[in-house]
């Protein structure tokens, strides 16, 4: 994973609130991994949508 590249292309700024704890665990995560935050983020973000392709209106029914 750390030799993946993340955030390539053209990119775009997202600013959200979430809760505090998990704010402190990415910036955990970050420091303990050397893996920036915004290619942490990028990571979950890229799993929790390949896990829920029905969020994308994608079908997944197969034969």
């Amino acid at each position: 994973m750390k030799t993946q590249n993340h955030n390539e292309g053209e990119l775009a700024e997202l600013k959200i609130t979430i809760e505090k704890k998990l704010i402190d665990d990415l910036d955990k995560m970050s420091e303990n991994s050397g893996i920036s935050k915004e290619d942490l983020l990028a990571i979950a973000l890229k799993r929790f949508r390949a896990s829920h392709a029905d969020y994308m209106k994608v079908d997944l029914s197969y034969p």
